[in-house]
């Protein structure tokens, strides 16, 4: 009997708002407080973000001529095990299991309980029946996610446009006039700028969100490049344009170390009231991002289980949907939000990311040298390699200075990564004794 889900495809569209809605979360309404404890200027906190934009579009780019040459769900999982080796793809695959879609979707669910202005809600187990009642909504059928996923996302893109226009036209409450141009141009080679990007990396994390299910394509090859290039520049846009807005209303000294910046920002613009209501907006549209992570971070999980027997119980199920991967995601997030902090976990999770999407755009410089004449339907980077080493120089430089400044966060993350190299050791392991009973 034919199965109506079974047919379904994303299409470019849906593509294009799974990244946005990856994109656009926790980061775009809360990194800020953290950046501007150590910087304490407006304008090197613009040049951070556009610098953010600069390096999530490399990655974007390297993504998309990847991607549409190694056509398979899974993103640095796939890309790796076929590129390098089955263990630097397997370790890569770990880091999006562990933290890297379950660490966003628990910040997602803490902020929106930050955000939500009317009850005094219950931060961690608030925060868990969130993303469970969103897991079970993604359990049921791609076509349900799909709808789902366009209308949270549009709603969100809305409400950022609305308060980027207000911010623009109003005048800020306090005497900030210039706050653009008194500039010290020396923050940007400190550590605390590179410290400061991580936060900013964290936030357009999520630019990679297409190519984790590049099979449920409609047409990769047309719609994977447009979806992570073209949702990539929309956000940096947005991103920049809504820092803007909070650095013109707010004093600084207001901001540092601030969770609920949106909330703070809307409060001066439009008075406690409307704050109230748009703080209301930001929580919900939250769900968005949650939403999106949830989708796309379980299908790294299930891409693993097709090769690897140590994960074979959380292969896809029924209506190609990987419900047990589902909840084991949910599980994990669960666990992050009972027992760590929302700093603690930003740091951690920025890291292990920086360096699981920078082995990958590494492998573009293997792609070219493999395949010397690219064929026509196979999409290119533009520039080769200046993007790719855009995007490698500047992930060192966060990920050396965060050893530096963050020593604790680093050592949490690479054991991270021994224990996954424990379990690919005993998935192997399971492999050959499974080929000796044969």
């Amino acid at each position: 009997m034919s199965n109506n889900f079974e047919k379904y495809k994303v299409t470019t569209l849906t593509g294009i708002a799974l990244v946005v809605a990856n994109m656009i979360g926790t980061g775009a309404f809360t990194s800020l407080g953290f950046q501007i404890k150590d910087l304490h200027n407006p304008t090197i906190i613009l040049i951070l973000w556009i610098l953010g934009g600069i390096i999530a579009l490399s990655g974007a780019f390297s993504y998309a001529e990847i991607g549409t040459h190694i056509k398979r769900s899974g993103g640095e999982y796939a890309f790796l095990t076929k590129l390098f080796h089955p263990l630097i793809g397997y370790l890569s695959g770990w880091i999006s299991i562990t933290v890297g879609f379950a660490a966003p979707i628990a910040l997602s669910a803490m902020a929106f309980v930050a955000y939500f202005p009317y009850y005094h809600l219950h931060p961690k187990l608030t925060s868990i029946v969130l993303v469970g009642l969103i897991t079970l909504i993604h359990t049921k059928s791609l076509d349900v996610s799909s709808k789902f996923q366009n209308i949270s996302t549009f709603l969100k893109i809305a409400l950022i446009v609305c308060l980027i226009l207000i911010g623009i036209w109003q005048e800020p409450t306090f005497q900030n006039s210039g706050f653009v141009n008194n500039s010290n141009y020396s923050y940007i080679i400190s550590p605390a700028f590179a410290v400061a990007l991580i936060y900013v990396s964290y936030s357009y994390s999520g630019w990679n969100a297409a190519a984790y299910i590049t099979e449920e394509f409609k047409n990769p090859k047309k719609s994977l490049p447009i979806a992570l290039i073209g949702g990539t520049i929309l956000v940096t846009i947005l991103y920049t344009l809504l820092q803007y807005v909070f650095l013109k209303h707010v004093p600084i000294d207001e901001l540092k170390g601030q969770l609920n910046v949106g909330t703070i920002a809307i409060n001066r613009m439009l008075g406690v009231n409307y704050g109230k209501l748009l703080g209301l907006a930001i929580s919900i549209l939250l769900i968005s991002g949650i939403s999106a992570m949830v989708w796309v971070g379980s299908r790294v999980t299930s891409s693993i289980a097709k090769d690897h027997r140590f994960w074979n119980y959380f292969k896809v199920q029924k209506n190609n949907i990987p419900q047990k991967a589902l909840w084991l995601q949910f599980a994990i997030s669960a666990l992050l939000i009972t027992t760590g902090t929302f700093e603690q976990i930003l740091i951690y999770c920025g890291i292990l990311l920086t360096i699981s999407s920078m082995t990958t755009v590494l492998g573009v410089f293997k792609l070219r040298y493999q395949r010397k004449d690219t064929p026509s339907d196979r999409y290119k980077s533009p520039l080769f390699p200046f993007f790719q080493i855009v995007f490698i120089i500047l992930s060192l430089w966060m990920i050396i200075y965060a050893f530096i400044n963050s020593p604790y966060e680093i050592i949490v993350g690479f054991l991270n990564i021994l224990l996954g190299f424990i379990t690919y050791l005993l998935s192997e392991r399971l492999y050959n004794n499974n080929q000796k009973a044969k």
